[in-house]
This record gives structure tokens, sequence and C-alpha cells, in this order.
């Protein structure tokens, strides 16, 4: 099997591709709206400003499921700019409705691998911020190789986040929790911002699966961690 510490290789993929029910509408917001707010994937890299039309903050969000909680993001903060990747055509065409049904102009997707998508289109030192809310959880032990976040990704990931970036990622698995807050607390260039787990930052809404987790006692950690300078 490749070593999954270098990504220009066949690396092991964060998700599989579930068919999942595609909705008459949902199809058409991907036929109609894709080509106007999607971005292909390439091998060469992305100019951000030149995607948006525009020079704002830029936010990466790796798997934004129904794309719900990136669009109340996104209307919310009309001063940046959202780059969200999502692999599932369902939640794409989801969050496509939104876009269009909301008016939202500061959302571009990229239904691509993003491991691929950070390695071949995101120059370093280029991203404001990353949300990485709810990735799968891969919660059998034999399948934990499979998340996303571990540390060879996070040091690749870092190096597109500018100096006074952050990156914050939620989960509702504390096996998964604690494996995140070690792997952010192992990167030289990553500072945590709480003592370990912070509180929920404002601008991330409670989803519905979250506030229903929350009255059964569920417990979910938000992780906000800075990128600093090198020394």
């Amino acid at each position: 099997m490749t070593d999954t510490t270098d990504l220009r290789n066949r690396h092991i993929r964060s998700f599989v591709l579930r068919q999942g029910h595609l909705s008459p509408a949902q199809q058409r917001a991907v036929d109609t709206l894709l080509p106007r707010y999607g971005i292909p994937y390439e091998n060469k890299p992305l100019n951000l400003d030149q995607a948006f039309g525009r020079s704002a903050p830029k936010i990466l969000e790796i798997g934004f499921g129904m794309g719900d909680s990136t669009a109340t993001i996104a209307q919310a903060h009309p001063e940046n700019d959202y780059l969200c990747l999502e692999v599932h055509t369902p939640g794409v065409g989801n969050l496509l409705k939104l876009i269009d049904a909301q008016q939202i102009s500061n959302i571009r997707i990229i239904q691509h691998d993003a491991v691929e998508v950070l390695r071949d289109m995101i120059a370093d030192g280029t991203l404001d911020g990353v949300h990485i809310f709810f990735p799968d959880p891969w919660h059998k032990a034999r399948h934990n190789k499979r998340r996303l976040i571990q540390s060879p990704f996070i040091a690749k990931l870092v190096q597109k986040i500018k100096p006074g970036g952050y990156i914050h990622a939620a989960t509702d698995w504390q096996d998964y929790a604690e494996q995140i807050l070690r792997v952010f607390s192992e990167e030289p260039l990553l500072e945590n911002t709480a003592a370990d787990y912070a509180p929920r930052p404002e601008y991330r809404p409670l989803t519905k699966f979250e506030q229903r987790g929350l009255r059964l006692g569920h417990g979910v950690w938000d992780l906000v961690f800075l990128r600093h300078s090198p020394d």
C-alpha cells in the first residue's frame, strides 16, 4: 500500500463515494448552477481572487455535507469568500440550490478530493482560514487510517494558510477529537487558541443533527488553532 506521508503519490481516501439520493431539484442545480459557481479540478494553481472576482479573505471548507451551515456562514459574512470542497453530488446540488435561493455570491465549489485540490490548486500562504466540520469519523478502529485529519495532511494544509490565519475543526466523536487535538498540537506551525478544546465560535451554526445529539447528551468538540510564522 502507498505510504500516506507523501501526498504526491496515491493516498488513502478519507471518503467513499456513496451513491446517495440525488433529487431532481439537486440534479437541476448541478446542471444549471455548477458551471457558474463551480471550479473544475485542474492540476495547476488557482488564482483565488480571480475565481471570486475580488480581493477578500479566503476561507477553505473541506467537506460541507449538505451545505446548510456553509450557506448560513457565507451569508452572515459577506466580507469573506468561501472555497468549498465536497465529493458527494447530492450535497453539491443542495448547496447550489441554497446559493440560488438565497442569492449568495461568495461561495465557489470544487467537487473533488481535498487532498488533490490542496496539492495541485492551492498556493502556499493564500488562505485566511480553514473549516473542517464533522469529517467522517471512520469510527471502527480498522478504518481509523482513513480519517482525513492526520499529521501528513495537516503539515501540507498548514503551508496553505497565511501566518495569523486559522484552522477550525469540529467533531462529535470524542476519540476523533482527541486525535485532532494531538495532531494539531504536534504541528510546529500551529498554536491552540484554548487550553484544549475551544468554545464553539459564534460563526459556526448548530446543525439539526448536532442539536439532536446535544439534547441526547452527546458531546461536540471544537478545535481552533492559529498558524504562526516559522521561527
